[in-house]
């Protein structure tokens, strides 16, 4: 058998359970972004001014510097000058869940910008406060028109993931690195790596677009209008 069929066979386990440590970060920034990206979009939509120009601040922090250089100045900076004790799989959550909820606010900020404004207006015609109309009339819809561009970060969080190995986190990218620089079979763990990807990659889409379909409302979606 090829020394490279060998190293993948004997890599393979070890890769996948760095795969468990990938979905796991995903999930968690996923689930970060979603906190946090919700009351920025309603924020950045029905917000005063004030806010609006803070949200937007936000934003365009999380947005402009590059995934990396964020990991380092949390992990070395932030958390050595507050002598704080986070693990680098607990910051490269946290981390990635702040890039992700700028970017899910502007997937949320546009959903709700679609739904028609009179939808708010005979809300409040009939009784209701803007909180509980924009949480149980705009939400539940703005959150389903949201799926696609969910599906489409979900996917860019995976593979931006691999970049966590460089503050030591045990995922995908690490543990194919760690293997072939001892085993000299760079091309084909690296490319094992890559196959793990797609796959993760493929079944994550897979999945939101199947949910996509069971919530989507005949009327106010893609397939729909």
């Amino acid at each position: 058998m090829p020394e490279g069929l060998i190293a993948i066979a004997d890599a393979l386990p070890y890769l996948l359970q760095g795969s468990v440590v990938t979905v796991i970060v995903v999930f968690g920034a996923m689930g970060l972004g979603l906190i946090l990206g919700v009351p920025l979009a309603v924020g950045q939509v029905y917000g005063r001014p004030a806010l609006r120009r803070a949200i937007g601040v936000y934003v365009w922090f999380f947005r402009g510097i590059p995934l990396l250089v964020l990991l380092f100045l949390f992990y070395f900076g932030l958390c050595t000058a507050l002598d704080v004790n986070l693990s680098a799989f607990t910051v490269a959550i946290i981390v990635l869940g702040l890039i992700s909820s700028a970017y899910q606010s502007q997937i949320f900020r546009g959903a709700i910008l679609s739904l028609p404004e009179g939808q708010l207006k005979a809300a409040r015609a009939l009784g209701m406060s803007d909180f509980k109309a924009i949480s149980f009339i705009v939400l539940p819809q703005a959150l389903r028109l949201a799926i696609p561009g969910w599906s489409n970060e979900y996917s860019i969080i995976l593979k931006d993931s691999a970049v966590t190995y460089a503050l030591g986190v045990a995922e995908i990218m690490a543990r194919a690195h760690f293997v072939a620089t001892r085993t000299y079979q760079q091309l084909p763990l690296y490319f094992t790596a890559g196959v793990i990807f797609l796959i993760l990659t493929w079944m994550g889409t897979r999945g939101l677009r199947v949910l996509e379909e069971k919530v989507r409302i005949p009327g106010y979606s893609q397939h729909g209008a």
